[in-house]
């Protein structure tokens, strides 16, 4: 085995995977919500930058990637987080939150589950508008504004997309400044303060997208 499968499969190593990745995926999550934004301002523009996004070439090995980043970010959690259980020789009789200087927190305690939680959302999430309805503009390109305003009006998916956002705000309160802890990067009180900032600016940025639509009926 090289030094570099033997770094990358050592604890250590899972660590730096996860972080690396998880912060490339928060890096596409900003972009993307900046995008998602046009839905409520302007439709023709939406449709312009997805038409653009859709018909580059690149798009299949962007998403390749984001599928690898995806993948690695997970199992790596799940390795590191059954390596810590295995470690210990029995489990907490009770579980607490730590007090003093201790970071653990329900957003900690919780990383693995909303983990497990979008390898259910994210798929359906593709599958309702990647393979959605096919409409198209005046201009021949497609109408993803108007798929999205129609999804929107069901309040099963609002609600769906709803608890989606509030935990992806959970994932990202503890995990952006984890991931930088990980990194060996020190500054630790701003960086998870940034990083609750982040949480609630993403999560809440997108889940004013299917409220707003719900709400103004379209």
């Amino acid at each position: 085995m090289s030094a570099l499968a033997s770094f990358l499969t050592s604890s250590i190593g899972r660590k730096v995977s996860m972080a690396i990745t998880g912060l490339l995926l928060i890096g596409f999550l900003v972009t993307h919500l900046a995008a998602n934004l046009l839905i409520l301002v302007d439709a023709e523009a939406y449709n312009e930058y997805s038409h653009a996004l859709i018909s580059n070439p690149l798009i299949y090995l962007a998403e390749a990637g984001l599928l690898l980043f995806f993948v690695v970010h997970f199992v790596s959690g799940v390795i590191i987080t059954m390596r810590g259980r295995n470690a210990r020789k029995q489990g907490y009789a009770e579980d607490r939150w730590a007090g003093g200087t201790s970071h653990k927190s329900l957003s900690s305690a919780t990383m693995i589950f909303s983990g497990i939680f979008f390898l259910l959302f994210v798929p359906l999430h593709i599958i309702g508008f990647k393979f959605g309805a096919w409409y198209e503009t005046s201009t021949g390109i497609r109408d993803l504004h108007r798929l999205v305003i129609e999804e929107f009006q069901n309040p099963l998916l609002v609600a769906f997309y709803v608890v989606g956002m509030i935990v992806l705000g959970f994932h990202l309160w503890h995990g952006f400044g984890s991931a930088f802890e990980s990194l060996g990067v020190t500054y630790r009180t701003q960086l998870r303060r940034a990083g609750q900032l982040l949480a609630v600016l993403v999560a809440g940025g997108f889940l004013l997208i299917p409220v707003a639509v719900f709400v103004m009926g379209g």
